[in-house]
């Protein structure tokens, strides 16, 4: 038998409401950060790729973004990105708050891939923070949603459950050969994963209105020695939301660069020069040739 033969790969969705660890789990299941965690919903704006290669077989994950009726272009891009990759794809893993059990927005993402015709299995996420009751009562109402056949407890911030789910969906994945190099964890740009990490630190520090109205968009890298520089710049769509994320004295602006920095010398392994520009894009949501230039498909 070949060694293709012998290897299984596949894609797997991961589909869930705001707030239920989809972004730590992937990152637990890579082994390497590759996706941005917040609490705010809409965090997920492109279907991010991590690549978690297990001896012969090899899942990209695709971090949907938010399952949702759609409101403007961006939600309406997102919308259609889920449903394309829910198309393309070989299984998708549900994931649920154990804490908060199942509710109508879970109900209407299990309706929404019961519809896609896949395999689906429930990962049923920070049992960490349950009692033994309390997990058996998360579980019971994973199951009651009626889409899948398989729930597992895990807790993507300990990573207890996830290499038993991991090898679940890996038996899942057809006969196949790597789809990706095994060192590698992601398939986005530097650019792009770079631009993330600084919108990570925004979400972390805004409120209300102003997450949802943010892009970061890295204009230049340039290696240099023993420094890198970053220049990019951070999208609002108003002058007040600009005020706000510079904030008084520039204080907000200088907390997130420093934040950002330090995400970004751990994700470059050197040491990081960040120059971050607020702009005002009025309309940038509604903006079809800017979305387009963002890779927001």
């Amino acid at each position: 038998m070949s060694e293709d033969a012998a290897t299984r790969a596949g894609f797997v969705a991961l589909a869930g409401r705001p707030n239920v660890g989809k972004s730590t789990l992937i990152n637990g299941m890579v082994g390497q950060k590759v996706a941005i965690v917040s609490d705010k919903p809409q965090t997920t704006r492109r279907a991010i790729r991590g690549v978690a290669t297990t001896g012969e077989a090899q899942l990209v994950l695709v971090d949907l973004p938010g399952v949702q009726r759609p409101r403007d272009a961006l939600t309406e891009r997102m919308q259609r990105r889920v449903e394309s990759e829910l198309a393309d794809s070989d299984a998708a893993l549900m994931v649920l708050n154990g804490e908060q059990g199942a509710g109508p927005g879970d109900r209407f993402i299990a309706n929404a891939l019961r519809g896609a015709g896949l395999p689906v299995v429930i990962a049923v996420n920070k049992i960490d923070r349950l009692d033994r009751a309390r997990i058996v009562a998360a579980l019971t109402a994973a199951a009651e949603l009626g889409v899948g056949d398989d729930v597992f407890p895990v807790s993507a911030r300990t990573g207890k459950g996830v290499q038993a789910l991991v090898e679940h969906l890996s038996a899942l994945m057809p006969a196949s050969p790597f789809l990706f190099d095994p060192a590698e964890h992601s398939d986005q740009t530097r650019e792009v994963m770079l631009a993330e990490l600084v919108r990570e630190q925004v979400l972390r520090r805004t409120f209300q209105e102003v997450p949802h109205s943010v892009e970061v968009v890295v204009d230049e890298i340039e290696d240099r020695e023993n420094v890198t520089v970053v220049r990019a710049y951070v999208w609002v769509e108003a002058e007040s939301q600009k005020g706000i994320l510079i904030g008084a004295g520039g204080r907000m602006i200088k907390a997130v660069g420093t934040g950002a920095r330090r995400e970004l010398e751990r994700e470059l392994a050197t040491r990081v020069h960040l120059d971050l520009s607020v702009r005002v894009r009025r309309g940038w949501r509604a903006d079809d040739s800017l979305l387009d230039r963002l890779g927001i498909e």
